[in-house]
């Protein structure tokens, strides 16, 4: 049975998708809407917050919630490891680091092992799409192998498997901060891990992307001895 925080959060979401409150109009002051709805402050809170992590609106600070106008949708390619937009443009930062703790787990490799840590962010104009750390061995990587390759990360010519996962979630506090998105909005976690012939990670790819303005595909083929059996 749905709670009134849900029967106020449809009320509210259907008067956003019918158009009777259109992009950058301001909602009413959380105690009009309690008021409206004959409810406590608290319920509207929470129902504005389920609004908030679907991207329909968005609050600002001191100003009150607002409608949002709907964000163009973006492709992640699976294998690919990049968004898809023809006017992305990427922001990157390096640095150098060792391995310790999950790194060391994601990249398989021993502890205090030197590794380059591309940080990238990916705009739309003004507005922030992405954010990855992408973490690459030392002895493979290269800022002039980055910025002769597709982004993010390193495209070694080893390069056989990619494992990626993909899971939703709410945005760490740095994620939120860099995307400019509300701590209670869904991103697409991705991780990805790039092998090479000899199993060795060539790199480990996180990746954080707004869980309502992007369409993650992914393109199987089928094995060799699928296609015999099915002749």
């Amino acid at each position: 049975m749905p709670t009134l925080r849900d029967t106020i959060a449809e009320d509210l979401r259907t008067q956003i998708t019918t158009g009777h409150l259109k992009p950058g109009d301001r909602l009413p002051s959380e105690p009009k809407l309690a008021t409206h709805y004959k409810v406590s402050t608290p319920t509207i809170r929470q129902a504005l917050a389920l609004l908030q992590a679907e991207g329909l609106i968005e609050k600002a600070q001191g100003k009150g919630n607002f409608v949002r106008a709907p964000l163009r949708r973006i492709t992640y390619r699976g294998g690919a490891g990049l968004p898809f937009a023809s006017d992305l443009q990427t922001t990157i930062r390096t640095t150098n680091l060792r391995a310790y703790g999950h790194l060391r787990a994601l990249l398989r490799v021993p502890s205090n092992t030197l590794v380059t840590e591309f940080h990238c962010t990916t705009y739309e104009g003004e507005t922030p799409r992405s954010v990855a750390r992408i973490y690459i061995p030392r002895d493979l990587a290269s800022t002039a192998q980055l910025a002769a390759s597709s982004w993010p990360g390193c495209r070694d010519a080893n390069r056989t498997e990619a494992q990626e996962t993909v899971t939703a979630r709410l945005p760490t506090p740095e994620e939120a901060t860099a995307l400019r998105i509300s701590s209670t909005r869904t991103v697409l976690a991705i991780t990805r891990i790039a092998l090479n012939a000899t199993g060795r990670v060539v790199e480990a790819a996180l990746l954080a992307l707004p869980s309502d303005a992007v369409d993650v595909v992914f393109t199987t083929h089928p094995m060799l001895n699928e296609v015999e059996t099915d002749r």
